[in-house]
């Protein structure tokens, strides 16, 4: 059983030298990166409400076609961004999609 002690030692070692290298690899891959895109999700609280506030004023026929000709993308597009939660548009977009909500509140329209 003696001879088995430096074998133990040996492999408590190795587990934890394998452990340290498995926690930098995680690390240097999961952190974050500086001036990353930011994907729609819980990271994205401000967006969150933007999408939610835009939902409302979604409710009758057509909506959806006129907002995608205001912000110059296709109508699939807006449903992206607005439902599939797959995609954000760049600043210039967010910006008009703001100022549509806030239109479509005050019970004007953009175009």
């Amino acid at each position: 059983m003696k001879h088995l002690i430096p074998l133990v030692e040996l492999l408590i070692f190795a587990a934890a030298e394998s452990a340290k290298a498995a926690r930098a690899t995680y690390k240097e891959h999961n952190r974050k990166h500086v001036g990353a895109t930011l994907r729609p999700g819980p990271a994205t609280p401000l967006w969150n409400e933007l999408v939610t506030a835009a939902r409302e004023q979604l409710a009758g026929y057509g909506d959806k076609a006129r907002l995608a000709r205001i912000l110059g993308v296709p109508r699939q597009r807006v449903h992206q961004y607005l439902r599939d939660a797959s995609a954000c548009p760049d600043a210039e977009r967010t910006l008009l999609l703001l100022a549509w909500v806030q239109a479509r509140r005050n019970g004007r329209d953009l175009l």
